[in-house]
C-alpha cells in the first residue's frame, strides 16, 4: 500500500480558546523566581466591531453569531457576541436571536465571518511583534505579551507604553482594544477588563492587586467555571481577597492537591506563567464544541453532528500527530436548570481515525440520546474531545488499526489540504441540525 502525502495540515482553523488555563499549569511556567511584567490586551467586541467597521454601522446596534430566518420571518440560532450599543439595552451573549430581536427590534443580525476576523487578526499580531519580542495570541481577539523589558522603567513610562500600544492600534487596524499590565498573566488579563471598552489598567504591586483586583468575585479568573465558584461559595469563599486570606489549603481540598494549588496560584497573582510562542502552546488535550442554530430532537441529525465533531477532532489530532484512547462527550440540552450530560468512553488503543472513536462514542451515546429525547428535552448543542493524548506513535501489543481506514483519512486529508475543509467528508456528516452558519467554540 502507498504511503499518502497527506501535504500541510491547518489544524486551528476556526479554533477559539476560551478560559485555556493549561497555559498557567506547571510545566508552562518560568522556573526562575525573576520578577516579570504581562501585557493582556482584549480587542473589546471583536468580531462586532470588526463588522460595524466594514458596514460603517458605529453606533448601532448588532450582534453577530449563528442565525437564520424560520417561518414568518422568526430569526432562529444564538448571539455570539454583540456591541456595547446592543449590551447596553440588554442583549448578552448565548441569547437567542429571537429574543435580541424582542428586546430591540430595530438590532442588526450578522452571519459570523470567521475568514475576516483571521485576517484582521493577523493584522493585529503584525503591531504587536513591533511592540515586543515575545507575544502570544492566546484567541483571535486576545494576546499576551512579555514586557519584562519594562520592570524597571516608572509607572509613567509603562502607562505611555501601553498607550502607544492601543493608539497604534487604533490607528492601523480601525479598533479599539483594552490593556490590562500586571506582575501574573492571571492578574494581567484581569486588569485588562476593568475600564472596558478602550481601557487601559496597571497593576504593578501586591498593594494595587489587594485594592482594585481583591473586590472581584472568584469566577472572574480563568479556570473557574459556575461549577468550580457553587463549591469556593460553600466554603465561603466568594472573592479574590477571600481566596488569598484562606490560602490553598482549602482550594486543594475541593480540587485536589496538583490543580489546587495551580488554582490558588492563579487567585493570589503568584503564578509564574510564560508568554507562549506557538511553539511552546501545549496540545495536551484537544475538543470541538458546537452550540446548534436551532434546537434538535432529531436522532439523525444529532448523529451527524457528532460525526462533524469526532471528523474535525480526529483531523487537528493527525494534524500534530497525536492519537488518543479515552475520549469525554458532552450532550447539551436546551433547559434552564438541567445543562445536558457527559460521559467518557473508551477506544480499543490510541488512535486518531474516526471510525474507532465514532463507533466507540455512539455506542454510548445513543441511549443516552433517546433517553433525554424520551424526556422531553431538546438538544442545543454537542463537545467531544481527548482525556489524554499520546505523542509516542510506537505500536501496541493488542491492537493495530485497520491499514483501509489509514489510508482513507490521509486520501481524505490530502484532498481537504489541497482543495479546502471538506472537499470530500464523510456521507454522515450532511445529516445535522438546520442552520446557515453555526457558532464553533474549540479549543
Amino acid at each position: 500500500m502507498h504511503t499518502i502525502d497527506p501535504g500541510t495540515y491547518n489544524p486551528d482553523e476556526d479554533v477559539h480558546k476560551i478560559t485555556d488555563y493549561r497555559c498557567v499549569s506547571r510545566d508552562m511556567q518560568h522556573t526562575s523566581l525573576k520578577e516579570r511584567y504581562y501585557l493582556h490586551l482584549d480587542m473589546n467586541c471583536f468580531y462586532a466591531q470588526v463588522e460595524q467597521q466594514c458596514f460603517k454601522l458605529h453606533g448601532l446596534p448588532i450582534y453577530i453569531g449563528g442565525w437564520y430566518k424560520g417561518e414568518k420571518g422568526i430569526p432562529r440560532g444564538i448571539v455570539a457576541t454583540c456591541s456595547y450599543e446592543a449590551r447596553a439595552l440588554g442583549i448578552k451573549t448565548a441569547m437567542s436571536a429571537y429574543e435580541a430581536e424582542q428586546i430591540c427590534p430595530y438590532i442588526i443580525g450578522l452571519q459570523a465571518d470567521y475568514e475576516k476576523y483571521k485576517g484582521i487578526s493577523a493584522l493585529i499580531e503584525d503591531v504587536l511583534n513591533d511592540f515586543a519580542p515575545t507575544v502570544e495570541k492566546y484567541s483571535m481577539d486576545e494576546y499576551f505579551l512579555d514586557i519584562t523589558f519594562l520592570k524597571d522603567k516608572s509607572r509613567e513610562e509603562i502607562t505611555r507604553y501601553g498607550q502607544a500600544l492601543r493608539d497604534m492600534i487604533y490607528r492601523e487596524i480601525g479598533l479599539v482594544c483594552s490593556v490590562g499590565i500586571s506582575y501574573s498573566k492571571t492578574y494581567a488579563k484581569l486588569a485588562s477588563d476593568i475600564n472596558k471598552p478602550d481601557g487601559l489598567a496597571l497593576v504593578l504591586d501586591r498593594e494595587e492587586a489587594a485594592e482594585i483586583l481583591g473586590p472581584l468575585s472568584l469566577d472572574e479568573v480563568w479556570g473557574i467555571g459556575r461549577q468550580r465558584y457553587a463549591k469556593l461559595k460553600g466554603k465561603g469563599l466568594q472573592t479574590i481577597a477571600d481566596g488569598i486570606q484562606r490560602g490553598y489549603p482549602v482550594f486543594q481540598e475541593l480540587f485536589g492537591d496538583y490543580f489546587g494549588k495551580i488554582m490558588y496560584e492563579m487567585v493570589a497573582g503568584k503564578d509564574r506563567a510564560k508568554v507562549l510562542t506557538e511553539q511552546l502552546v501545549p496540545k495536551e488535550q484537544l475538543n470541538y464544541m458546537h452550540t446548534f442554530s436551532t434546537q434538535s430532537t432529531s436522532v439523525t441529525e444529532i448523529r451527524g453532528e457528532l460525526m462533524k465533531g469526532i471528523n474535525r477532532l480526529c483531523y487537528r489530532m493527525r494534524a500534530y500527530r497525536l492519537r488518543a484512547r479515552k475520549y469525554f462527550c458532552y450532550l447539551r440540552i436546551q433547559h434552564r436548570q438541567h445543562k445536558g450530560v457527559s460521559f467518557r468512553f473508551t477506544t480499543d488503543g490510541y488512535t486518531n481515525i474516526d471510525g474507532y472513536i465514532h463507533h466507540e462514542c455512539m455506542r454510548k451515546a445513543r441511549p443516552r440520546i433517546n433517553g433525554l429525547l424520551k424526556g422531553g428535552y431538546a438538544l442545543r448543542g454537542i463537545g467531544i474531545g481527548t482525556v489524554s493524548v499520546d505523542h509516542s506513535g510506537q505500536q501496541e501489543l493488542f491492537f493495530s488499526e485497520d491499514p483501509g481506514q489509514r489510508q482513507f483519512c490521509m486520501v481524505q486529508d490530502a484532498i481537504n489540504n489541497k482543495h479546502g475543509a471538506n472537499t470530500i467528508t464523510k456521507a454522515s456528516i450532511m445529516d445535522k441540525v438546520p442552520g446557515k452558519t453555526h457558532f464553533l467554540d474549540r479549543s
